[in-house]
């Protein structure tokens, strides 16, 4: 029989393991929407979620839920979420037809922005969970 992958449910608030390059790996939260990416990376699992939570907020942007439904990043615990994680900082979307047309998103609202008001923001998408592996 072939290893059979762990089937898991998207849980907001979840704390899940994603594997890297080199055996390395990090830890991610599942928000309401969106996946947040702590920045660090290590060989040793941590056991203490407080450990994880209190690192620093590398990244928060989409995955297909597939990361977590196939059990390809496994849920290692579970804490509620801190407000911070409830409001999510503004993303940009970038006009695919008109290139020099940007807008916000910010707490579901969208609005015209330049270019300039976009640097540092995180692009509107959603990743599969190989590109974000890579991109980590």
């Amino acid at each position: 029989m072939g290893e059979e992958m762990k089937r898991q449910q998207r849980t907001v608030g979840a704390i899940v393991k994603v594997p890297l390059e080199g055996g390395y790996f990090t830890y991610a939260r599942i928000l309401k929407t969106k996946f947040a990416f702590y920045d660090f990376r290590t060989k040793i699992d941590i056991e203490d979620l407080q450990e994880i939570i209190s690192k620093p907020i590398l990244f928060i942007t989409g995955v297909n839920d597939y990361a977590v439904t196939k059990g390809l990043w496994l849920k290692v615990g579970k804490l509620p979420l801190d407000k911070s994680l409830l409001n999510l900082p503004p993303q940009f979307i970038q006009d695919a037809l008109n290139p020099d047309k940007f807008f916000i998103v910010e707490k579901g609202i969208r609005r015209p922005a330049s270019k300039e008001e976009c640097r540092g923001l995180e692009r509107v998408a959603v990743w599969t969970p190989e590109g974000i592996q890579k991109r980590l």
